[in-house]
């Protein structure tokens, strides 16, 4: 399963990202991993939630992204939650088409059995019409 957050810039998605990476590490009963171009937020997650900060990796392409999330799941057979923050400048997708890699980020999430939680600095209106099945939050 995908949802988006999607807004522009400054509207807090990323606020909205960590309420629900917060509340699904009290429901989940599998492993919770949070995808982020830093390490800031370390300190607003629960020590459950697997903070992984994309930026020490060599990933600067959709492919390479997609690659990297498939990484994470090989690794983790009881990972039910993930959340992508800063998804556009990490899988390097700023002003391009995202429909492909939401449509792979949807198959892996449904191969087993993963919601993906995507936070999108993009106005709902501007995503592709494939994509807005997805939004969960528009802000």
């Amino acid at each position: 399963m995908v949802q988006l957050i999607v807004g522009s810039k400054g509207k807090g998605k990323t606020k909205e990202l960590l309420e629900r990476a917060s509340q699904a590490i009290k429901d989940a009963t599998g492993s919770v991993v949070y995808v982020d171009k830093s390490s800031q937020h370390m300190y607003e997650l629960s020590n459950k939630i697997r903070l992984i900060n994309v930026s020490k990796f060599p990933v600067n392409s959709e492919d390479g992204y997609i690659g990297f999330l498939s990484g994470i799941i090989s690794q983790d057979h009881d990972l039910e939650y993930m959340f992508l923050d800063g998804f556009l400048t990490v899988a390097n997708l700023m002003g391009a088409d995202i429909s492909d890699a939401i449509a792979k980020i949807a198959a892996l999430g449904e191969n087993f059995g993963i919601t993906f939680v995507i936070s999108v600095s993009m106005d709902e209106n501007d995503l592709p019409e494939s994509c807005k099945q997805y939004v969960a939050v528009a802000l």
